[in-house]
């Protein structure tokens, strides 16, 4: 597909290319994978990610399994990017993706979730860093989202810190299983 950006015309891939190497002098990202299961298992148990993520409040083996199949099959046909975060010594920190990104309109909105024993380091603000700055030189996007409750100060700060700014609250909106808030969209565009 071609897209007009000023003058010059580029392609833009329809499909993810091989998952890139992503990583700084603290973590990598590494591409979701089915041995990923037992992490994000425990992961997605954790109270805080029941609170202020998507994720369904009874995760079992089998939904973490599809899940992870989604985001590996988003990669086949440019959907979405799924990562374990990983420290130094290989050991998971978290999650950080691409959970909804439309190659043809340049934009995605990226989404983390940070291990409990984990949270305080960093490690968020630098997933969010390193998959931002992948979609924008790599993947040619123009606009990464988050959205996050706006009770959720940590990820708002995280959001702040990595040069995202407030867009808007959209108020009473369905979240989950019944559940609205508050979400706070944030954006950052390629051009900030």
């Amino acid at each position: 597909m071609l897209v007009r950006l000023g003058q010059e015309v580029q392609e833009v891939p329809r499909r993810l290319a091989a998952p890139p190497r992503l990583a700084d002098d603290t973590i990598r990202l590494e591409p979701l994978t089915q041995g990923d299961v037992p992490d994000m298992l425990a992961l997605t148990n954790d109270p805080d990610i029941i609170r202020f993520t998507r994720v369904p409040t009874d995760t079992d083996e089998p939904f973490v399994r599809g899940w992870i199949g989604r985001y590996q099959a988003g990669w086949e046909d440019g959907t979405r990017a799924g990562f374990s975060i990983r420290d130094c010594d290989g050991g998971f920190v978290g999650f950080a993706a691409l959970v909804d990104l439309d190659l043809e309109n340049r934009e995605a909105e990226l989404g983390y979730m940070v291990a409990p024993a984990a949270r305080g380091r960093g490690v968020a603000g630098r997933a969010v860093e390193l998959l931002t700055q992948w979609a924008f030189d790599a993947l040619a996007l123009v606009r990464v989202e988050l959205r996050i409750d706006v009770e959720n100060v940590p990820s708002a700060r995280v959001a702040e810190r990595a040069g995202y700014r407030l867009d808007g609250v959209l108020r009473n909106v369905y979240f989950k299983e019944d559940a609205r808030c508050d979400l706070g969209v944030w954006s950052r565009l390629s051009s900030d």
